[in-house]
């Protein structure tokens, strides 16, 4: 074994399932004692700069690393862009179609939202004043300048 230089022993010559296998023996061994090292936020502050600042020191990572990022970006820019117009072209709104999931039906009348009956707002127009309504009366049922006391 002399001429290789490669030696069967020692942790570094292990297989990495083995080498896993005794660090994490020794993590959980360190941990049982009270010996393990925690870190604080302080160090682990300092550790993440130390860190960000070697990486960034490469230049074509960093350039490859805002590639990606790139095109990533406008790859889901893409898709919403085609989503939103396949929205429009097959849209229940208008058409007569059942609405898909983000959609939902509203009636709205210049005097209010309705009561969301399947009547809509005709139904809620032609039940104002009258007094076999199922709905109590609120101060929206009176015609405009009727309640000359509110402010």
């Amino acid at each position: 074994m002399a001429g290789n230089g490669k030696s069967r022993r020692g942790f570094a010559s292990m297989d990495p399932a083995r080498q896993k296998e005794i660090a994490s023996k020794g993590g959980r061994a360190a941990h049982a004692k009270g010996t393990a090292h925690e870190w604080s936020s302080e160090e682990a502050r300092v550790a993440g700069r130390k860190g960000g600042e070697v990486v960034s020191r490469d230049r074509e990572h960093m350039a490859a690393i805002g590639r990606e990022g790139g095109e990533a970006r406008g790859q889901n820019a893409r898709l919403a862009r085609s989503e939103r117009s396949e929205e429009g072209r097959s849209s229940a709104a208008g058409r007569g179609g059942v609405p898909r999931e983000r959609e939902m039906s509203l009636r709205v009348s210049r005097e209010g939202m309705g009561d969301h009956s399947d009547n809509g707002p005709a139904r809620d127009l032609a039940d104002r004043g009258n007094a076999s309504s199922d709905r109590p009366p609120s101060r929206h049922d009176a015609p405009r300048g009727a309640d000359e006391s509110r402010p």
